[in-house]
């Protein structure tokens, strides 16, 4: 009885681990985190404007590289947590480094010292005393560095499909000859590898993209006596072939999707320096400050996604039949993200003609009699389209991809924000080079006309995007024309 009663204890005491309870800290940790990173990251560009004397298109740059790391930062905190640490010794590293972050930010906005003297203000210039010092870039740029660090929390890694893409020409260059489509291919150390063929499930080489079938092809020292893999780097599973396939079919509507964020983060870092000329007040005693203007996005994309779930989409299969699919939401959300381009380069163009109105270039932190209200609109329209291309992408790359690559449907989307924050970076400084539209003093320059720019940009990637979703065929699509997501709508 003695021995029962304590297997029924150790039972219960290991049924206490996990579920609720740790979810609850989990997600209480990240919520946290998220609130921090978002605050501090949305006032970047003004801090540095403000406080450290950088010029407004150089604040710009840093904060969108700020921005790329720490969406890429994720993904190899996912490599560590899979292959060396594990997942919740990573989290509490990360979260470690991030408090750290938070209390050096803290104090350098706190202690004079490590801040370079304040640049005096009159009407027409400004005088600095001193620019920072190394000392002081140092403190800053490591502070920054700590913060990104800290994101470093969960995300899918591809460690298996870069093992596909280095077997492939390993094996390409060594000439492997595969005689028949029924030879010695690899379907993991559980399976009858030995007759080429599968025995848990259905999963086989299909003819499309042959060129990467030797890479589960089984040469002479590939595997052990036990059926494992002795060359990891050399034969992969047929699986992993497959999966690895599936990314290079869909690969073209997710370069789609890096323009079609483009203009969404030169738009939220040029709408910063906007702000920051505009008359913000709201009210006598209520200013909104320049970083805050983000929050409209959010505010406009949670709107969105209630009344797009639980109005349209109803409305929309009462009228079709069906759902709308992973493409036609992403379109949607093409068309909204031009419109919101083209309404920017519209307020930008009246915001210029009154500062020109009232001879307001060259004079430094000069308000243009215009309410910055006037942003809303452009980025409640971002808001929308987020609603529609951001779950659109999701729905697609979980609907698209094998059961084994689910989890990396949210790590696509990332992967996608870390090349845009980039590649935005450097359309920037471009436009900051070779053309007069980005000055320090944007009442000097021409923003309208970056603004149209990327509306034009937006236009071609929408025709590249409608070749490519017009040449896709989805592969998980139910008789009838209903796809995944329409049964787990409807059910």
């Amino acid at each position: 009885m003695g021995e029962g009663n304590r297997s029924e204890e150790e039972a219960q005491t290991s049924n206490q681990h996990g579920g609720w309870i740790t979810f609850t800290f989990i997600i209480g940790t990240f919520a946290c985190m998220t609130l921090a990173t978002g605050g501090w990251l949305s006032n970047l560009i003004v801090y540095l404007i403000k406080e450290y004397n950088i010029n407004s298109i150089d604040a710009t740059l840093i904060s969108n590289i700020v921005s790329g790391c720490i969406c890429v930062f994720p993904v190899v905190g996912a490599v560590l947590a899979d292959s060396f640490f594990g997942s919740f010794f990573v989290i509490l590293i990360s979260t470690s480094i991030s408090l750290l972050a938070m209390i050096s930010l803290t104090l350098t906005a706190t202690i004079h010292s490590v801040r370079p003297q304040p640049c005096d203000h009159n009407n027409t210039s400004i005088t600095c005393s001193s620019s920072p010092s190394k000392l002081q870039y140092t403190i800053l740029y490591s502070t920054i560095i700590l913060a990104c660090l800290g994101s470093g929390g969960s995300r899918s890694p591809f460690t298996s499909l870069a093992r596909v893409l280095v077997a492939t020409t390993r094996k390409r260059l060594t000439r492997v000859q595969v005689e028949s489509d029924e030879g010695c291919y690899y379907y993991g150390d559980h399976q009858d590898h030995r007759v080429g063929m599968p025995v848990v499930d259905g999963v086989r080489l299909t003819k499309s993209l042959r060129c990467l079938n030797p890479t589960a092809l089984i040469t002479y020292g590939d595997v052990h006596l036990d059926g494992t893999i002795a060359k990891p780097w050399r034969l992969c599973e047929v699986q992993e072939v497959e999966d690895f396939k599936t990314l290079l079919k869909i690969f073209p509507l997710w370069s789609t999707c890096i323009f079609l964020s483009v203009p969404i983060a030169i738009q939220g870092s040029l709408t910063v320096l906007q702000a920051l000329t505009m008359d913000r007040h709201h009210g006598p005693n209520f200013k909104i400050p320049a970083g805050s203007f983000a929050v409209i996005i959010f505010i406009s994309t949670t709107i969105s996604l209630t009344l797009v779930d639980r109005f349209l989409y109803p409305i929309w299969q009462k009228l079709i039949g069906r759902m709308p699919r992973s493409l036609e939401r992403i379109g949607l959300g093409h068309v909204l993200n031009f419109l919101s381009m083209v309404v920017s380069a519209l307020v930008e163009s009246k915001r210029l003609k009154i500062a020109h109105l009232n001879h307001l270039q060259g004079q430094v932190e000069a308000i243009v009699p215009i309410s910055a209200l006037w942003l809303f609109p452009q980025l409640v329209l971002v808001g929308m389209g987020e609603a529609f291309h951001f779950p659109g992408q999701v729905g697609l790359y979980y609907q698209e991809f094998p059961t084994s690559l689910r989890s990396t449907a949210t790590a696509m989307i990332s992967l996608v924000i870390v090349v845009v924050y980039y590649l935005s970076t450097g359309l920037i400084d471009l436009f900051h080079k070779v053309t007069k539209w980005l000055p320090d003093d944007i009442n000097q320059g021409r923003v309208d006309n970056v603004y149209w720019t990327i509306s034009l940009i937006g236009v071609i990637n929408f025709g590249y995007y409608l070749v490519c979703a017009k040449c896709y065929k989805y592969q998980n699509v139910e008789e009838g024309g209903k796809n995944i997501n329409d049964s787990i709508t409807q059910h």
